[in-house]
């Protein structure tokens, strides 16, 4: 369990923050997902990567914790915080890019549905089949395909907003 534990803690961590889990909530739900493994470990089969049997635990996680949020009236947007710094200028340049990459993709997928959300980040980000993200999401083959067209428009659509708004302010 702790070899699954520090091997896998930060693809947990980004695959729930990915699917919407607040930063702020990032360390309790991670926890949440460790705790399912715990219990579950002994019984995975490994018909699957493990990283994809620890993703469909998170999809889980994500959606129960989207649920709570909603129910509590809060919301789970949030941006990511820049990530350690290093020293150099070089490396602090590429640091800061790669945040606001990341929290520009976190914006984008924000907008999405958690239904087009999550088969968006299984497959575009995680790089699952349409069959693997059918068996954990425990939907038809072309539900995920329907699913993931429409996440690609949406996804499409936020970058052209984003691209006309650049252009409008310069």
């Amino acid at each position: 369990m702790r070899e699954v534990y520090e091997a896998h803690f930060r693809y947990v961590w980004m695959s729930l923050r990915r699917l919407g889990v607040a930063e702020s909530d990032a360390a309790d739900a991670t926890q949440e997902v460790f705790v399912v493994v715990h219990r579950r470990l002994a019984t995975f089969e490994g018909r699957s990567a493990l990283t994809t049997w620890l993703f469909g635990i998170c999809v889980r996680v994500a959606r129960d914790r989207r649920r709570a949020a909603q129910n509590r009236r809060e919301t789970v947007a949030e941006s990511l915080h820049l990530e350690g710094l290093a020293t150099d200028e070089a490396s602090a340049e590429e640091n800061v890019s790669a945040s606001q990459a990341r929290a520009l993709l976190d914006g984008i997928l924000e907008q999405m549905t958690p239904s087009l959300r999550v088969v968006f980040v299984m497959f575009e980000l995680e790089g699952l089949d349409g069959e693997t993200i059918a068996e954990i999401l425990q939907v038809p083959v072309g539900t995920v395909r329907s699913r993931m067209r429409l996440a690609r428009e949406s996804f499409q659509r936020c970058v052209d907003r984003l691209r006309a708004r650049e252009e409008r302010h310069g």
